[in-house]
C-alpha cells in the first residue's frame, strides 16, 4: 500500500492554497467542503475564486509566494503555474512537518486528494496513487449508482442509536451481529423511504425484543422497464440485489432476471391471454404469505407496476394484511418503446395529448370510450392490442379516424429483437397477420408515427444481422 488512507479533520483549521487558477479552485471547493479556514494567496485569480472573495468564503492575500505564508498551517497546496515556486513551498512545509500537496507533482507531496463520495456522514474516498485521476473519477461514479443518497441519513440514526444498542447487547460480537441484520433488512429501507419515525418504531421494537428481524417481511414491487437492463433505476437494482425471493412475470427479461440476487427463491407468476400460469388472487395471497414468513420479496413486474400492471390490486391486498411494502416505478412499455423506435408520444406539430389504453378488458371485451379517443392531434398508445386489433381497427374509423392514420407495432421494444411495424389503422389487421408479430407488442397510433423513420436510431444488432442474412437468401 502506497498511501496510507486517513480522514482529517480540518474544521476551523487553518489551510493556504498558493495559486489563483483552476486548480486551487478546485482544490479550495473541497477544502471549503470540510469546514476549513482557507487562505489563498495569489497576485492573479480566476473568475470563481474571485467571487469567492467577494463572498468572503476565503481569505486573500494579493502577492507572491512567501516563506512566512506556510506559518501556523495544518496544511498547505501549491498550485501555482510555476514549478519552482511548488517546489520552494514543498522542501519548506517538509521541513517543517506541514503536509503539503503539490498540484501535478506527487513526488513532492506529503499527501494527495482523492476523488470523493459524499454522503455526509458517510464519505468514500477512492484513490489511484496519483497514476489515475481520471480513473478514480470513474470509480467513484460507479459507486454513485450503488450507495443511496440517503446512506448518510442512515448512518446518523444509527449514531443516534448507539448507546441504546450497547446497553441491550453488552458484548461487541452481539452489537456487530444485531447491526449487520438489522441493515440488511427492513429498517434501511424505512429510512431510504423517509419514513423515519416508522423506523425508529422498528429499532425500539428490534430492541425491546433483543432481536435483529422483524416477525414481517417486506415486499418490493418494482417496475422492471419494457426490457432494456439499463433502464432499471437504481433504487430497482438494488432491492433485487438483496430480495431473499423474487416474485416475477412473462414481461420480464432474461438479462433483467440475472441482475436479481443469484440466492433468491424464484417464482414464476406470468399470464398470457387465456393462459394465466398463477391468477391474480392467488399471487395477491402468495406475496402476503411470503412477506409473513419474514422475507424480503421481489415483486418484478413489467414496465411500470400502476400502468396496467395491476400492481394496485396486489398492494391493496398486502395493506389489507398490515404486510410493509414500496413501490418502485419503471419507465412504462409506452414511453420505452416509443423512445427507441424514434415516435415522440407527444410533438409541438403533431401531438399535444396522449392517452393510453389497454387492449382488453378484465373480461376479455374491448369496451372502450372510442369518441374520446377519436381526437384531432392526439397520440393513443395500446397495451395488449394484438388479439383485438381487428375490434380496435374497425371501432377508431367508425368514430371519425381515417383510415390513413399512421400506426406502428413495436414489438419486443427496447430490446435486441426489437422490430417495427409501420401502417395505417386501416392496414393494423393486415399488418399484423403478414408480419407475424408476437406478444409483447405496443401499438401507437397518431400523426407522430410518421417521424419514426426519420428519428429512428436505434437497430438492434440482432435485427441488423436477421436482415442482412435475408437479404443473402
Amino acid at each position: 500500500m502506497k498511501h496510507f488512507p486517513i480522514f482529517l479533520t480540518l474544521k476551523e483549521r487553518h489551510c493556504t492554497v498558493i495559486g489563483g487558477g483552476v486548480v486551487a479552485n478546485r482544490k479550495i471547493k473541497a477544502l471549503l467542503k470540510s469546514g476549513a479556514k482557507v487562505t489563498l494567496v495569489s497576485p492573479q485569480l480566476c473568475d470563481a475564486l474571485q467571487k469567492k472573495v467577494a463572498e468572503k468564503t476565503i481569505t486573500h492575500i494579493a502577492r507572491h509566494f512567501q516563506a512566512s505564508d506556510i506559518d501556523n498551517n495544518m496544511l498547505l497546496i501549491a498550485a501555482t503555474n510555476d514549478a519552482n515556486v511548488n517546489l520552494e513551498i514543498a522542501e519548506l512545509a517538509t521541513e517543517q512537518g506541514i503536509l503539503v500537496n503539490v498540484a501535478d507533482n506527487l513526488d513532492k507531496s506529503s499527501f494527495i486528494m482523492p476523488s470523493v463520495l459524499d454522503r455526509s456522514p458517510v464519505t468514500i474516498a477512492v484513490s489511484t496513487g496519483g497514476a489515475s485521476p481520471v480513473l478514480a473519477r470513474r470509480l467513484r461514479m460507479k459507486l454513485e449508482t450503488l450507495i443511496p443518497s440517503a446512506c448518510g441519513h442512515l448512518a446518523a440514526i444509527t449514531e443516534e442509536y448507539r448507546p441504546r444498542v450497547k446497553s441491550h447487547f453488552p458484548q461487541q460480537q452481539q452489537r456487530k451481529q444485531f447491526w449487520e441484520t438489522t441493515l440488511a433488512g427492513t429498517f434501511s429501507e424505512l429510512v431510504y423511504a423517509g419514513q423515519d419515525d416508522a423506523a425508529r418504531q422498528l429499532l425500539n421494537q428490534l430492541l425491546e425484543t433483543k432481536t435483529a428481524k422483524p416477525s414481517i417481511g417486506e415486499v418490493y414491487l418494482v417496475g422492471a422497464g419494457p426490457g432494456d437492463p439499463d433502464l432499471l433505476t437504481f433504487k430497482a437494482l438494488r432491492l433485487m440485489q438483496q430480495a431473499d425471493v423474487m416474485v416475477y412475470d412473462r414481461l420480464v427479461s432474461q438479462p433483467i432476471l440475472a441482475m436479481a440476487n443469484k440466492e433468491a427463491e424464484r417464482y414464476y407468476v406470468g399470464k398470457e391471454k387465456d393462459n394465466h400460469a398463477v391468477p391474480q388472487d392467488k399471487i395477491n395471497d402468495l406475496l402476503v404469505e411470503l412477506a409473513k414468513q419474514g422475507k424480503r420479496v421481489l415483486r418484478l413486474k413489467g414496465g411500470d407496476p400502476f400502468i396496467f400492471g395491476r400492481g394496485g390490486e396486489e398492494i391493496e391486498t398486502l395493506a389489507e394484511n398490515q404486510i410493509p411494502f414500496q413501490v418502485v416505478p419503471g419507465i412504462t412499455a409506452a414511453a420505452g418503446c416509443a423512445s427507441y423506435s424514434g415516435i415522440p408520444l407527444t410533438h409541438r406539430d403533431h401531438a399535444q395529448s396522449v392517452t393510453f389504453a389497454t387492449g382488453h378488458l378484465k373480461d376479455g371485451t374491448i369496451n372502450l370510450n372510442w369518441e374520446q379517443l377519436v381526437q384531432p392531434r392526439h397520440t393513443l398508445v395500446f397495451y395488449m392490442g394484438l388479439t383485438g386489433i381487428s375490434v380496435i381497427s374497425e371501432q377508431l374509423q367508425a368514430h371519425g379516424m381515417s383510415s390513413d392514420m399512421p400506426a406502428a407495432l413495436i414489438e419486443q421494444g427496447t430490446t435486441r429483437n426489437q422490430r417495427v411495424h409501420i401502417g395505417t389503422v386501416g392496414s393494423l389487421p393486415q399488418l399484423v397477420k403478414n408480419s407475424g408479430v408476437r406478444a409483447p407488442t405496443l401499438t401507437i397510433i397518431g400523426e407522430v408515427v410518421q417521424l419514426h423513420q426519420k428519428l429512428s436510431w436505434y437497430v438492434p444488432q440482432s435485427y441488423m444481422q436477421k436482415t442482412e442474412f435475408s437479404r443473402n437468401q
